[in-house]
């Protein structure tokens, strides 16, 4: 056997998780802390981070039992989900860094696009 019984899987499921749990929490700290300034968008932001993490959070959990399973089973990982998870992670990543980048960048401008 050229693995550990269980353990590869688990501790990446338990990496994902984590991952979905800042997720999570930062989504919903960016819309409590940045709703004064933007309002609704703030929220709407916040909810699909949230939705985001909570989907990251249990499609980990539904990897990991599918890897261990393989591992028992057939004796290797097979095939997998792909890379779109990380993918996705990856676009969400960035969008935020964008949404990041457009409140600096109004910052410097004295707020010209987000004052009401």
């Amino acid at each position: 056997m050229i693995w550990d019984a269980g353990l590869q899987p688990e501790r990446t499921a338990l990496a994902w998780r984590r991952t979905a749990l800042s997720v999570l929490v930062g989504s919903a700290a960016g819309a409590r802390l940045l709703a004064p300034q933007l309002g609704v968008f703030a929220v709407v932001a916040g909810v699909l981070g949230c939705a985001f993490g909570a989907w990251m959070y249990v499609s980990a959990g539904a990897r990991g039992r599918h890897a261990t399973r393989t591992l028992f089973e057939d004796g290797h990982l097979g095939r997998g989900p792909g890379a779109w998870p990380l993918a996705a992670t990856a676009l969400f990543g960035g969008a935020l860094g964008v949404f990041a980048l457009f409140l600096v960048l109004d910052h410097g401008l004295g707020g010209i696009l987000t004052s009401r």
